[in-house]
């Protein structure tokens, strides 16, 4: 493997486990500070996808905006959509039993992808990234790099530090993080922890939306992607520890690493080298590699 090749291998695996963060993040938010399994988190993923291919028309005929203008509507309709899920649906599961919060978030993977069929249809799409962001930049002689890889892994690390510092520095982290560790002493200083439970359930959605949208220009859009996206993305919260927002993101970049050097050194074994490296890291951290 030469120079230039290693490069491009580094930087995929950089891009795949950012990628993989955004999604995971807001699976790991949900799951560690809710203690809800849900299932349906990559449905909003392939949801941020098909997001991407039908509104960037009606985006630039009613706004007349472009990317940027659709990214903006998606996320605004993403958050609608959890803070209305969490109210339907969600805000009843957080005393019940896992299977049940197992059984109703599969069926709301089952309504999804009816939905999708019906609105949208079973095709292949594909959408295509900004003109401005579809060039190369060049890697030696015969190698280069798209433009909008590097845009993706940038808006990654934006959210990365956004999350840290509104866990961290912020009155609204502050109140998260306390309802995580002890819900009713949170309750009893006065604060809404419902409503503090919706804003962090739509914002989870919205992380799995933006992901999805800002990868399909990437991965094409193709019906049950986010089952696919949905495995891997349990094992990132499994390996970084359930409610680490940190831990997410160091199992992604590993999870990232292994996976793409996987493909190109082992490709018989790649598809097991990611369980592998979970198991090794439970049998030396079982509660993962930090905890919330």
């Amino acid at each position: 493997m030469d120079l230039a090749t290693f490069l491009v291998q580094c930087l995929n695996a950089l891009q795949y486990g950012l990628l993989l963060f955004l999604v995971a993040s807001g699976l790991t938010l949900i799951f560690g500070i809710m203690g809800v399994i849900n299932l349906a988190h990559g449905s909003f993923y392939m949801i941020g996808a098909y997001m991407a291919y039908a509104l960037a028309p009606a985006v630039a005929a009613t706004l007349g905006g472009g990317f940027f203008a659709t990214l903006a509507v998606g996320v605004v309709l993403a958050v609608a959509l959890g803070y209305v899920l969490e109210w339907a649906f969600f805000s009843f599961l957080y005393e019940r039993e896992h299977l049940q919060q197992v059984l109703m978030t599969y069926g709301l993977i089952l309504v999804f992808e009816e939905l999708r069929s019906i609105l949208v249809g079973d095709d292949v799409h594909s959408v295509a990234p900004p003109d401005w962001l579809s060039g190369s930049i060049a890697l030696g002689e015969l190698m280069s790099y798209p433009v909008y890889r590097l845009f993706m892994s940038g808006v990654c690390l934006l959210l990365a530090l956004g999350m840290w510092f509104v866990f961290t520095k912020t009155r609204l982290g502050m109140m998260i993080r306390a309802g995580a560790s002890n819900r009713e002493m949170v309750q009893s200083l006065g604060i809404d922890i419902k409503f503090l439970y919706r804003v962090v359930f739509a914002a989870g959605v919205a992380l799995a939306v933006l992901a999805g949208m800002v990868a399909a220009p990437v991965s094409s859009v193709y019906p049950g992607m986010g089952n696919q996206v949905l495995i891997i993305c349990f094992v990132v919260v499994v390996i970084g520890g359930i409610g680490s927002i940190r831990g997410a993101l160091l199992a992604a970049l590993l999870i990232g690493l292994v996976d793409t050097f996987g493909k190109v050194v082992f490709p018989q074994a790649a598809g097991v080298l990611v369980y592998v490296l979970m198991a090794l890291i439970l049998l030396w951290k079982p509660d993962g590699l930090f905890k919330a």
